[in-house]
């Protein structure tokens, strides 16, 4: 008992140590809080504004901001702020799951490739060089050509193009651990190799992890823009930041409407840095290799 009151006031203490530290990044608070902020407004959308995104109402187009639109209609009717708050849940989710499924994907390859080694590492290494050898945008730009546009292509084509990165920072840790005298002490009583991979040495690769799949999460943000912006992202029907801006990008509407490409612009700008800022103190405390 006494040992175990030990452990958990170490515990209490490294988390205070570790939230401590992250207090201490300001820039990390900060993004922590607008991140936090921009989530809450898009997630309780219907509650803040009654006008449905997608509903078209000819009579109502090119209104400027008032009490009743607070950042205007575009060219067809559709409320701007219904569209800037319904774009960001997609969007973001977008990021979110996109991020999780190569984070998830990575992590499982680079505890095999680093584990067992030989052949099954030669294989998974040369797969993923293989990926590498082009820029993941292009590589994009081509999948989506060649599976067309949705929602769930784009995603499965964000994840399949994503895991590389994350399979080699995992993989690299595993390498290191597998020779230390927990993973021996766990083969000799006997645990299978997926137990040690999954249940004991991938835990302790969970700081770097973490820390770069929340700066995917930003990438990912940013690829669904640019490839919407493109007309090439998810399709016109779905509201997002990027197919806000994608309808935004005629000369006349740049000129005489401006709010219509700054508003998403900014919300785009906004979360991205947020992220970085959160990711960078997130670094700072889970990642060792940057004490």
């Amino acid at each position: 008992m006494k040992k175990t009151k030990v452990e958990k006031a170490a515990a209490s203490s490294l988390a205070k140590r570790n939230l401590q530290k992250f207090l201490n990044n300001k820039l990390a608070v900060v993004g922590a809080v607008v991140l936090l902020l921009i989530v809450l407004l898009s997630v309780c959308a219907p509650l803040l504004t009654p006008y449905d995104p997608l509903y078209i109402d000819v009579s109502q187009k090119g209104l400027p901001m008032s009490q009743e639109h607070p950042l205007g209609t575009d060219r067809v009717g559709r409320d701007v702020l219904a569209r800037i708050l319904y774009g960001g849940r997609m969007t973001i989710l977008i990021g979110v799951v996109s991020a999780l499924g190569a984070t998830l994907l990575g992590a499982v390859l680079g505890c095999v490739s680093g584990y067992y080694g030989g052949k099954i590492d030669k294989v998974l290494v040369y797969i993923s060089e293989l990926f590498q050898c082009f820029p993941q945008y292009l590589l994009i730009l081509l999948l989506v050509g060649l599976v067309g546009q949705s929602t769930r292509n784009l995603l499965v084509i964000f994840i399949a193009t994503g895991w590389t990165g994350m399979m080699r920072i995992v993989r690299t840790r595993v390498m290191s651990l597998k020779e230390e005298p927990f993973v021996e002490s766990c083969r000799a009583n006997g645990i299978r190799g997926l137990s040690i991979m999954f249940h004991h040495m991938l835990p302790n690769t969970l700081g770097p992890v973490i820390v770069n799949a929340t700066l995917q999460v930003a990438g990912y943000i940013l690829s669904e823009a640019s490839l919407s912006f493109l007309g090439m992202g998810v399709p016109d029907d779905v509201v997002t930041w990027g197919n806000i801006l994608n309808a935004a990008k005629r000369l006349d509407i740049i000129q005489t409407m401006p709010v219509l490409w700054i508003a998403p612009g900014l919300a785009i700008a906004l979360v991205v840095l947020s992220i970085n800022f959160f990711g960078d103190g997130l670094r700072d405390v889970l990642d060792p290799s940057s004490l």
